[in-house]
């Protein structure tokens, strides 16, 4: 091999071609995308004669203080007539929304008056979780849609996860909500979609709200109601329903008996 000149293996400058590379500060923190910090706890949803209604208490979890009481997790779309409810990390659900606005731009400036239905927007969605799914890097929510389709009236009202995982139904719930408050919505709801009213999808968010202030230690007694008709949309101010705590003083534990 003498004469040959210098060959590979003798060249020690190529060991940094196969060496893997140095994560540098930005990869690092890309890295902690998949650690939710700020978090928020259930969305409910449910779909009434001619609308749907979604709530939503206003607490943003650090980890598992009450850090952020006044954080709102419903958002209107109104160019689509829809509203968006979002469980899980507050950073990631802020990054979907400004895709949505991006979205939102992009249709608006293309000149031929469409905007995204309901269900349009709610298929957006679907295909932005189960790409971010795919490529390792989930965005850590679990989204409700709801909306009524401006020209047919009808309602609409879905869900989709960081998984990818979609469905659509008469309720739905997110969070601890799915333990305890989707069995009560399904009672109150299924076979009456038809008929319910806008008054009584209130009243039955109401006590659900109420039941996951006393069951979920993520939640707080104030939270807010979205409604949408073909009209368009309407989110209320944090409110909050009275509440009965008296039943613990005969609980071990609480109150005098501590034993």
């Amino acid at each position: 091999m003498a004469g040959l000149g210098q060959t590979w293996s003798s060249q020690p400058y190529l060991d940094h071609v196969s060496a893997p590379a140095q994560l540098d500060a930005f990869d690092l923190a890309r890295q902690h995308t998949q650690q939710p910090i700020v978090t928020g706890t259930s969305i409910l949803g449910v779909r009434f004669s001619g609308g749907v209604m979604l709530a939503s208490d206003t607490l943003a979890s650090y980890g598992s203080l009450a850090r952020f009481m006044d954080v709102r997790r419903l958002r209107e779309v109104e160019e689509s007539n829809a509203i968006i409810g979002a469980s899980g990390d507050m950073a990631d659900f802020q990054y979907l929304m400004h895709q949505i606005d991006k979205v939102g731009i992009r249709e608006s400036t293309s000149g031929d008056a469409h905007a995204l239905s309901p269900s349009q927007l709610y298929a957006y969605l679907t295909r932005v979780m189960y790409a971010r799914r795919s490529k390792v890097d989930p965005l850590w929510n679990s989204l409700v849609i709801g909306g009524v389709d401006r020209r047919s009236g009808v309602p609409f009202l879905g869900y989709v996860d960081l998984l990818g995982v979609t469905y659509e139904s008469a309720t739905i719930a997110t969070g601890f909500g799915m333990h305890l408050a989707q069995p009560l919505l399904r009672k109150a709801v299924e076979g009456r979609e038809e008929t319910l009213s806008q008054q009584e999808a209130e009243e039955i968010l109401k006590e659900a709200m109420k039941v996951l202030f006393y069951r979920d230690a993520r939640s707080i007694n104030r939270f807010q109601i979205a409604t949408v008709t073909k009209e368009g949309t309407h989110i209320s101010e944090p409110q909050s329903v009275q509440t009965q705590w008296g039943f613990a003083e005969g609980l071990r534990g609480y109150g005098p008996q501590v034993q």
